[in-house]
């Protein structure tokens, strides 16, 4: 037996999310069709985490446990022979059979991107969300800085959540601005449902004046999902890399 790893690239335009559901076609049930066409076996795919419709994926991590021989190197070459254009396995690697993909992972990278311009982009539409008033990028980013460290981020969740435990630590949040572009990056040792995407909503608030940049702390404090900003659309979202 082989516990093969999984680096997955994915445009979650065509998806209704990662898992697997009854309701519509996922990347991981396309993933999974793939892998018993090339190894004659069922897989059990494992992901480091679920990811909404529409949202996208640079390396999004995943493993599977199989006893086809084939070298690891040819998996990616085969698997993606197989798949939609709109994933694609970029590498494989043999691990330990203790390793999961969820479970070992020690954070996430995600990544936020904003177009702030008048016209918005014919190619990157399902992208990047279009912001049309300019952004005042300066608040954004003290506004970003203001969520590094260990906090309860209940305010920057879904209400209704079965999660007890919504303590997270944010080592990174940063805002860069590539021309008309403004890419938001977040490392964090894990995140609650929603979370990226109100935090990204929050941020936009602050650059058009509606909420203080100052005042994420104390929104952190309340606990009050009322006070943070909107949810951000998932289209804008990547999962852009899960540290081991």
């Amino acid at each position: 037996m082989r516990n093969i790893q999984l680096i997955i690239e994915y445009d979650g335009t065509n998806y209704c999310g990662w898992q697997i559901q009854k309701n519509g076609v996922t990347i991981q049930e396309e993933i999974c069709r793939a892998i018993k066409q090339v190894t004659k076996q069922e897989a059990n795919l494992i992901g480091s985490g679920r990811t909404d419709a529409g949202v996208h994926a640079l390396a999004q991590s995943a493993n599977f446990k199989t006893l086809s021989t084939i070298p690891t190197n040819k998996i990616p070459v085969a698997l993606n022979s197989l798949l939609p254009k709109d994933i694609r396995i970029t590498n494989a690697i043999e691990k330990s059979m203790e390793f999961h993909s969820r479970y070992s992972a020690l954070g996430k990278i995600y990544q936020y991107r904003i177009i702030n311009n008048e016209y918005g982009s014919a190619l990157d539409w399902h992208r990047c969300l279009h912001v049309r008033h300019k952004l005042n990028v300066e608040k954004m980013k003290r506004g970003a800085e203001l969520f590094i460290g260990t906090h309860d981020f209940t305010a920057f969740s879904r209400e209704n959540t079965s999660v007890v435990n919504k303590v997270r630590t944010i080592f990174q949040s940063q805002i860069e601005v590539k021309g008309d572009e403004l890419v938001f990056r977040i490392h964090g040792n894990g995140f609650l449902y929603n979370m990226v995407r109100v935090i990204v909503g929050t941020l936009i608030e602050v650059g058009q004046g509606r909420i203080e940049a100052e005042s994420i702390p104390s929104i952190i404090a309340s606990k009050d999902r009322e006070k943070a900003g909107i949810t951000a659309p998932a289209y804008g979202l990547y999962l852009s890399e899960v540290l081991y």
